[in-house]
């Protein structure tokens, strides 16, 4: 007597089911870098996905490529950010805007300060390429915004590097206090400001913001 005959899946429903499997795997592993870094072991990010090790590498070959996928949407609403407080007229609110919005992205997605400053991890050439690109736009912004007299005279590049370490030791201590997230910002903010100037700073740090997602171009 014939066995019962086997039932072939269609393929809609094979995409579906890989479909599933990636969203799990992306939840996952932001889960797992927000806990234990980035360099967190590949198989703990399918175990907490229910996926084999296999299926995690078979859609993601590379750590690199889990890290870019994994915080997509948050690379672009940073770069985004970056690329439109260049080019608002008003330096300051550009300025001020930016530095908001990367700090509720360390706020509202605890893994990605990891990712943010291993954005073109890869490629060394296109690592070159990306951080002087940011390097410069960073400095176009800081230039402007203290020739339309708001941001006092004495800040430099690098003291952004400062603000997102600061803010996301916060961060990591106080998960779920925005009000402590937005005050920081604000105290930092307002200490900027020309107008808050009072006397000299100490020299700048040497901290960089690494890989900087760049604004186009």
């Amino acid at each position: 007597m014939p066995g019962a005959p086997s039932r072939i899946r269609p393929r809609d429903e094979l995409r579906a089911d890989a479909r599933r499997n990636q969203e799990r795997i992306l939840v996952a592993a932001r889960e797992v870098f927000a806990e234990r870094g980035i360099n967190a072991p590949m198989a703990t990010v399918a175990r907490r996905a229910g996926v084999g090790v296999a299926t995690l590498y078979r859609r993601f070959p590379t750590r690199d490529a889990l890290v870019r996928a994994a915080f997509t949407q948050q690379m672009e609403t940073c770069t985004r950010a970056f690329t439109e407080a260049l080019a608002d007229p008003d330096p300051w609110r550009g300025f001020r805007r930016l530095i908001e919005t990367i700090c509720e992205l360390q706020r509202a997605e605890r893994g990605f300060p990891a990712a943010f400053t291993a954005a073109f991890p890869a490629e060394a050439a296109a690592h070159t390429r990306a951080r002087t690109r940011a390097d410069r736009g960073l400095a176009t912004l800081v230039r402007r915004a203290q020739a339309a007299g708001a941001l006092r005279a004495d800040f430099h590049p690098s003291d952004l590097a400062v603000v997102f370490q600061a803010h996301g030791g916060l961060v990591t201590a106080l998960p779920d206090d925005r009000a402590a997230s937005r005050r920081l910002v604000a105290y930092l903010l307002q200490a900027f400001r020309a107008d808050a100037a009072n006397g000299r700073l100490p020299a700048p740090s040497a901290l960089s913001l690494g890989g900087f997602p760049a604004p186009a171009g």
